[in-house]
């Protein structure tokens, strides 16, 4: 066994706000094989317990009271090769970015959209993540988990069985405190039929004159997109998108629509409107706005940012006034991404 317990751990640098807060009882878990040993031990069974991947979906607002624990599983492994496709399996502790550059050094499309995102492979399916008219899901075949609730009995679920939805899982329901995400595999393609046609991705491979781009040219279109509009968490703490994009009845977009024509709507799902809550609170007059070292992020209003010594709860009453702003002024509830612990 390998496990090590600390008390009183900082978790400052485990999490991309920054915040500094401290975990009552902290360890890695790097291998499987200590997992039984894990749920047998006494800061496990005598505490809350919260599994952190990289910290890039919550946000803190006090000294966590029990147990973190660092999911630090490792490896990347090929399960399958026919033709076209490409079976990978990666384990939940990888970076997500790392993993997706792999694929593309590989020759591997289907993440290329995905690139830059924040996180682990493990918190991937569990956040449904997406971006540029993508999400985890379309190329995710299936997720290896332990189940908690018998010593770490390993449990394989389908991509159905996941019950993916805009930014949701059945992994933030039933399965929240029961599975564990330990491995997640991709279906991925060797050729395969690009997305380049959300946001600013065309526009982005137009200015840099490539007619006929690569996965990997789409990949590095994403990354410089992302990167003139996001604050590196490293240097500005943040959580990427603090807002999901809400979901509306058509009734409600209409009468939206008419008193502002401007406004970007998407089709969704059950005959509903997507609405884009940057513009939202962009056009709220929000954009870098600061309530002390909370803040708006000045390039993209979807982002809350440290600007150093936040307080978790000083950036949560920051987003409790964006979201009233914007339901005053729109009528639109916004809900947050990140986990608020």
């Amino acid at each position: 066994m390998s496990l090590t317990f600390v008390s009183d751990h900082p978790l400052t640098s485990l999490n991309t706000f920054g915040i500094a807060v401290r975990a009552r009882h902290f360890t890695p878990l790097a291998e499987l094989t200590d997992l039984p040993a894990l749920l047998a031990s006494e800061p496990y069974r005598t505490g809350p317990v919260l599994w952190l991947g990289g910290g890039s979906n919550l946000l803190f607002t006090r000294d966590y009271p029990g147990l973190v624990i660092k999911v630090a599983l490792k490896g990347i492994r090929v399960l399958e090769e026919d033709g076209n496709t490409v079976l990978v399996e990666a384990a939940a502790g990888e970076t997500w970015h790392d993993f997706v550059c792999h694929t593309l050094a590989e020759g591997w499309s289907g993440l290329e959209n995905l690139s830059l995102i924040p996180g682990t492979v493990g918190a991937a399916p569990i956040q449904n993540i997406g971006a540029y008219g993508v999400e985890v899901k379309d190329a995710l075949e299936s997720v290896v988990c332990a189940d908690l609730t018998r010593g770490g009995e390993p449990v394989v679920l389908s991509c159905a069985d996941c019950r993916f939805g805009y930014r949701d899982s059945v992994f933030k329901h039933e399965a929240a405190g029961r599975l564990l995400v330990t491995a997640v595999r991709f279906r991925l393609l060797r050729h395969a039929t690009l997305k380049t046609g959300y946001g600013d991705i065309q526009r982005e491979l137009d200015t840099q004159g490539i007619s006929a781009p690569t996965a990997q040219d789409v990949a590095r279109a994403v990354i410089a997109i992302r990167q003139s509009k996001l604050p590196d968490p490293t240097v500005l703490g943040n959580a990427g998108s603090f807002f999901k994009n809400p979901v509306i009845d058509t009734e409600q977009a209409d009468a939206l629509l008419a008193r502002f024509p401007t406004l970007p709507h998407y089709p969704a799902p059950t005959n509903r409107v997507k609405l884009a809550a940057g513009w939202l609170i962009d056009q709220a007059g929000l954009k870098g706005y600061r309530q002390g070292a909370a803040g708006v992020h000045e390039k993209q209003a979807l982002v809350l940012v440290n600007h150093g010594g936040a307080s978790g709860s000083e950036i949560r009453a920051l987003a409790q006034h964006v979201q009233d702003t914007v339901q005053e002024r729109y009528g639109v509830a916004l809900e947050p991404e990140p986990l608020v612990l």
